[in-house]
Parts: structure tokens; C-alpha cells; sequence
């Protein structure tokens, strides 16, 4: 039997451990915090989505305060994908509140974004330098594309940073360009995202709709500091072998919440 010290301790960890790895390739690591949540610490269902949300708006600033000292957070880039990810993470979060609010769902759903997510990080290296010189979507199909990440994230609680970061890398662009952008949108995102699922919170009744405060917070501690190692470390770090890890990683998450929903 976990005790509650137990479980605070290896939320932190958890979110230490993930940070650290995810954040090099631009991601907040809460796509990968998802399923611990869900099969190891607990967290009840819809919950579990604010407590992700949560865990992003108190690990992001750790990483951003390191990008900050390499280059500007600040871009065009970050701009464009908030105009879309804002309205579609509230968009999301109403669907996830009424329409999605069982586990056995919840898990099929999380396995359908991780295995697409895990074979795109596996491949996305091997294709990055064909797709290089690829023409770079419009400004419209940019934030089309960010509205539909933005409800995604909504939905999951992930902030659309681990979306947005492939598939834009996989466009050609720059992983220095994308990474502290992705970043930026997913702490925003999770802000407004947060936001709207303590307002279902306080105007529904009969659902877990409110974050896992403890948890959400712990975890976020943990990614917190990982946030920062891992941007500190990202020049050091192989960036394929970490991309083929986590995407086997993703595959295997999924591939599993898909037979224990059979």
C-alpha cells in the first residue's frame, strides 16, 4: 500500500525524470505523465486532466528560464500557435468535462494520441532532412492546425506542446526554433486550460473536475527542476536516441492501454 508521502515522493520524481528527458526536444513531458497518473498514482478521471495542466504551469518555467538565457522567448512562431491552441484548450476542456469524463474512454483516447505520437518520434529523424526543405504551412493552416492541437490538449491535459513540436520539426523547422516556442504555447495553453476546468469545477456538480492539487503541484516541483536540467543538458544530450526512446516509449504506453481496454 502507497502512503500519501510515498505518492508525493514519486510524483516528484516522476516529474523530475520526465522533464529532464522530454524537454531537450521541446515537450513538457505531461503526455508522458498522463499515463503514471492514470495507472500508477491514482488520479481519478476527468481530473487527471487539470492535474496534468496543472503539473505544466509549475514545471514549464524551470526550461523557460534556461531557453531565456540562450536566445529570446519571445516569436512570431509562439504567437501564431497561441492564437490557435487558446480557444481550442477551452473548447477541449468542455468535451472532456461531458462528453469523455470515463476512464476506459480516457485510456483509449491516450492511446490514440500516444502510438501516433511514438512511431512520429521514432521516424521523425529519419525523415527530418526530406522534409527540410518542404514548403512551410500558411499562416491559416498554422493556426488551424494549433486550434485542433488546442482542443487535443484540452481534452488530455497536455498543453499541445508534444503535438505541435513534431509535427513542425517534421516540417522543416529549426528543433532550437521549435522547442522554446512549443514550450511557450503549452505554459500559456495550460494556463487557460487550467482556468477552465476550475470554472467547471465551481459551476458542475457530480464529477472530479478539480485538479489534483498535491500531486499536480509536487509533480510540477519535480518538472520544475527537470525542466531546467534538461534544457541546460540539451546540447549534450543525442537527440535521436532520446527521440527513439521516448517514442518507444509512447508506443508501448499505448499499445498497453489498448489491450487492458479490450
Amino acid at each position: 500500500m502507497v502512503g500519501p508521502c510515498d505518492l508525493l515522493a514519486l510524483s516528484f520524481l516522476a516529474g523530475l525524470v520526465v522533464a529532464v528527458v522530454t524537454t531537450p526536444i521541446g515537450v513538457s513531458g505531461a503526455v508522458f505523465l498522463l499515463p503514471l497518473q492514470v495507472s500508477v498514482l491514482g488520479v481519478p478521471s476527468p481530473a487527471v486532466t487539470p492535474t496534468n495542466l496543472l503539473f505544466n504551469i509549475v514545471a514549464i518555467p524551470g526550461a523557460l528560464a534556461r531557453y531565456r538565457s540562450q536566445a529570446p522567448l519571445r516569436s512570431p512562431l509562439s504567437a501564431v500557435l497561441l492564437i490557435g491552441t487558446l480557444p481550442g484548450v477551452v473548447l477541449g476542456a468542455c468535451i472532456r468535462a461531458f462528453l469523455v469524463p470515463g476512464i476506459q474512454v480516457f485510456r483509449l483516447l491516450i492511446a490514440g494520441i500516444l502510438v501516433p505520437l511514438g512511431i512520429s518520434l521514432i521516424h521523425g529523424r529519419r525523415h527530418r532532412h526530406a522534409h527540410a526543405s518542404a514548403i512551410p504551412p500558411t499562416r491559416r493552416a498554422t493556426i488551424a492546425l494549433a486550434f485542433g492541437v488546442g482542443v487535443v490538449g484540452g481534452i488530455y491535459g497536455i498543453g499541445g506542446g508534444s503535438l505541435l513540436s513534431p509535427i513542425l520539426v517534421h516540417r522543416g523547422t529549426p528543433l532550437p526554433i521549435v522547442a522554446p516556442a512549443a514550450l511557450v504555447c503549452t505554459f500559456i495553453t495550460s494556463l487557460v486550460g487550467a482556468s477552465a476546468y476550475l470554472i467547471l469545477a465551481a459551476t458542475t456538480t457530480g464529477l472530479p473536475i478539480a485538479p489534483d492539487w498535491s500531486i499536480g503541484l509536487v509533480a510540477g516541483a519535480g518538472g520544475l527542476v527537470g525542466g531546467y536540467l534538461g534544457a541546460r543538458l540539451s546540447p549534450r544530450l543525442p537527440e535521436a536516441v532520446l527521440r527513439i526512446a521516448l517514442g518507444a516509449i509512447a508506443t508501448a504506453t499505448g499499445a498497453l492501454y489498448v489491450l487492458q481496454s479490450l
